[in-house]
């Protein structure tokens, strides 16, 4: 049980410059008794308000240097406050403000919230087990108009989809990886790390791109890109869903559409999934 949505804002100041940080928490825990369920006996429960107000005190003391130490912070709180715990799951989610600039200046107290991708997080813990930590982006917008195709795919007499050698590739990216246990990582350096890598393995080199013959091969290109930049991450789970855009035929008002008018198909949408994650981390 737990509390879902605590919302806030945190700010910072340093001299007249100011920082935002804009989360939304999701804090679960499971007890060493399940008496309240079976008994209706409530004297271990930690009610879901408390766990609110623990939620805010400990941004007030300690801050959010990065979502995944906010959320180890809650995990250690709850695991050495209360030891009628047995399970802490804490999840972090971000809301994606940035720093105005003028003319490159970056102003000192105003934001504009750009839907670019949310990054999220989260941390678990076991009583006398690893504290494990998560991370990932989720809403990530990605389009290429060129450089993708779909062809030598299995046909039988359903199949009346026509290969296409190019085509406009765009999906909606939610992308998770594991640390495996905790340790000393500097998380904010690594996410933006591994966010510029899964931009890179989608565009391909700025001036020609790659080409992609399919979203599944785009979904393993992500994720090698990453294990292979990245050696703090374990293990990889990347989720594609697809917006198709059909061209619209304009014969019929005598005017020849060379894919530059299109329509994108509402539904049904297509996704594809993969979790992809070193040899030695699932040998363990």
């Amino acid at each position: 049980y737990g509390k879902n949505t605590i919302k806030f804002l945190r700010l910072h100041k340093e001299g007249k410059k100011q920082f935002v940080k804009e989360v939304e928490v999701c804090a679960h825990l499971r007890l060493t008794s399940p008496q309240e369920y079976l008994e209706g006996n409530n004297c271990l429960v930690i009610p879901t308000d408390t766990i609110k107000n623990i939620v805010l005190v400990l941004a007030k003391k300690n801050g959010i240097p990065s979502l995944e130490q906010f959320a180890i912070d809650i995990c250690n709180h709850f695991m050495t406050t209360f030891c009628q715990v047995a399970y802490v799951k804490a999840y972090v989610q971000e809301v994606p403000w940035q720093r105005l600039h003028e003319d490159g200046v970056p102003h000192i107290h105003s934001f504009i919230c750009v839907p670019d991708g949310i990054r999220f997080c989260e941390a678990e813990q076991c009583r006398n087990g690893p504290l494990l930590v998560f991370a990932g982006i989720k809403d990530l917008k990605l389009m290429k108009t060129t450089q993708s195709g779909f062809e030598g795919f299995y046909k039988n007499e359903h199949t009346t989809l026509p290969e296409r050698h190019d085509r406009i590739l765009c999906g909606e990216l939610f992308c998770k990886w594991s640390y495996g246990e905790c340790k000393d990582f500097d998380f904010n350096c690594i996410w933006k790390k591994i966010r510029e890598c899964i931009l890179e393995a989608f565009a391909g080199p700025p001036d020609c791109g790659e080409y992609s013959p399919s979203y599944q091969k785009t979904v393993n290109c992500i994720q090698m890109h990453v294990l292979s930049r990245v050696s703090q991450v374990q293990v990889i789970e990347v989720v594609l869903n697809n917006t198709f855009y059909n061209v619209v035929d304009m014969k019929n008002l005598g005017l020849t559409n060379d894919k530059e008018v299109l329509v994108p198909v509402e539904a049904p949408y297509g996704s594809c999934a993969c979790t992809l994650g070193r040899k030695k981390f699932f040998e363990a």
